[in-house]
């Protein structure tokens, strides 16, 4: 492995631990909790899986070449409906690129994509509930405003498919996905700051992302 590349993986491990310190008290703003709304999966779930599927979709398996794009350390929490987390859930994600491209071979300018690009990722959940991924600032393309999937399949429960968007961004007001759900608030629980990360000496970006699920832990 190539020395950068060790250092680069070196910096995602200790970030894991900076971005566990976010964490909210289990529970103790349960009756705040909006529950999170379900989205469409979307015709671009990736009609063919990476050979690397873990949670930093910027450097596939040792490759030294990052993919484009604004990183983007993407956290959260994974909770049910009291605010308490689930542990042992499956936490999936997929975006287009930085040329708004899907990882999937229907997606438009398919010849267009950034083969660096992981474009899927997975996480497991700990006790906490929490997940990391490092990724890319969403861009958007035709139709769409700057979007990214999720997947989260917790036992025993059918998978909840849902999308976290980018806040600011003029184009929300226009999309029809994400102006379909109804309710202000839950609306508003889907849309999130992506923010300069104050301790990135290269312009990476941070956004928290907790969803909420109408589903008990078991004991």
């Amino acid at each position: 492995m190539e020395q950068g590349t060790m250092h680069n993986r070196r910096q995602f491990i200790s970030r894991i631990g900076a971005c566990a310190l976010f964490a909210t008290v289990p529970g103790a703003f349960a009756e705040e909790l909006v529950r999170t709304p379900r989205q469409t999966e979307g015709p671009f779930y990736p009609d063919k899986l990476p050979l690397d599927t873990d949670n930093d979709l910027l450097i596939i398996n040792d490759s030294i070449n990052p993919a484009l794009g604004e990183v983007t350390w993407l956290n959260g929490r994974i909770l049910d409906s009291r605010g308490e987390p689930i542990r042992g859930a499956t936490v999936e994600i997929w975006q287009v690129d930085h040329n708004g491209v899907y990882l999937h071979a229907g997606s438009d300018s398919h010849s267009k994509r950034d083969k660096h690009f992981q474009g899927f990722g997975r996480f497991l959940t700990g006790s906490t509930g929490e997940y990391l991924f490092r990724t890319i600032k969403p861009v958007p393309y035709p139709g769409r405003t700057p979007h990214i999937h999720f997947a989260v399949k917790a036992k025993g429960q059918k998978a909840f498919t849902t999308q976290c968007y980018v806040q600011g961004e003029p184009q929300n007001e226009r999309d029809g996905i994400l102006r379909n759900i109804r309710n202000e608030k839950a609306r508003k629980s889907v849309i999130v700051p992506f923010a300069p990360m104050k301790s990135s000496r290269i312009g990476e970006l941070t956004a928290r992302f907790d969803i909420v699920l109408g589903v008990t832990p078991e004991a």
